[in-house]
């Protein structure tokens, strides 16, 4: 389930990316499947573990262009291990809602992107983000959660204040809104509560299946996506150097 449109971006054959806050590497492995030079970020050992066999198993399996490489980095977003300018596309997909200090965050982003280099950042959308808040305590209290709900002008200001020009925005996963709706209604962690189990089925089957099956999903996602998508996504390019 991407968030990120990689066309967009513009991820070419052979571009190094960075996924910061990858988790359990959606994006990451993605971007290797497309010829990227990825190096996969986050501060979870574990998660980093597990996206490392997987990268191991797309090697193995022919899944990845010859010459693309992989690699995990653990460390912490406010403090990146990398030189400036190395990375020609950065994503930070649904990071950045976690961090307190997230202008610092932003600017480790800026520092390490080339002059041209484009970055991808999504956070939860205000409204459903809003909504899911009011009906539950427990969606946005749990350790390492969400603590602070984003306007797009709030976000796009501060990653154009941070140096970057902003390039446009769309938004996705207009399916899951409702899903995070129910939950947060019902107690975000009653899985067994027989609505949220119907409606996890439904976003299974639409994950899992091929297009061909799942063309009315898709046609209903694209309805959702502008009224009620989940994930608000900017897309951003650091201007060349002077």
């Amino acid at each position: 389930m991407l968030t990120v449109d990689f066309d967009r971006l513009g991820l070419k054959p052979g571009d190094r990316v960075l996924d910061m806050g990858c988790g359990a590497g959606r994006h990451a492995f993605e971007m290797y499947r497309r010829g990227g030079d990825v190096i996969a970020f986050d501060q979870d050992a574990d998660e980093l573990a597990g996206v490392l066999e997987l990268f191991a198993a797309m090697k193995e399996a022919g899944e990845v262009p010859a010459g693309a490489e992989a690699d995990i980095k653990e460390g912490d977003a406010l403090a990146l291990p990398f030189a400036d300018g190395e990375f020609d596309r950065i994503v930070a997909a649904e990071v950045l809602e976690h961090i307190p200090a997230d202008i610092q965050a932003i600017g480790e982003l800026v520092r390490v992107l080339r002059p041209g280099g484009t970055l991808a950042v999504s956070v939860p959308r205000w409204f459903p983000e809003l909504v899911c808040w009011q009906l539950s305590d427990d969606y946005h209290n749990a350790p390492g959660g969400h603590i602070r709900i984003y306007s797009d002008k709030e976000l796009i200001g501060k990653l154009a204040n941070a140096g970057l020009e902003y390039d446009g925005k769309d938004y996705a996963h207009g399916l899951h809104s409702p899903y995070w709706w129910i939950k947060c209604a019902v107690g975000v962690n009653n899985d067994d509560n027989p609505l949220v189990k119907a409606y996890h089925q439904v976003l299974v089957w639409d994950i899992m299946k091929t297009p061909r099956y799942s063309t009315v999903t898709r046609a209903a996602e694209k309805v959702l996506n502008p009224v009620i998508g989940k994930s608000l996504v900017l897309y951003f390019r650091k201007p060349d150097a002077a």
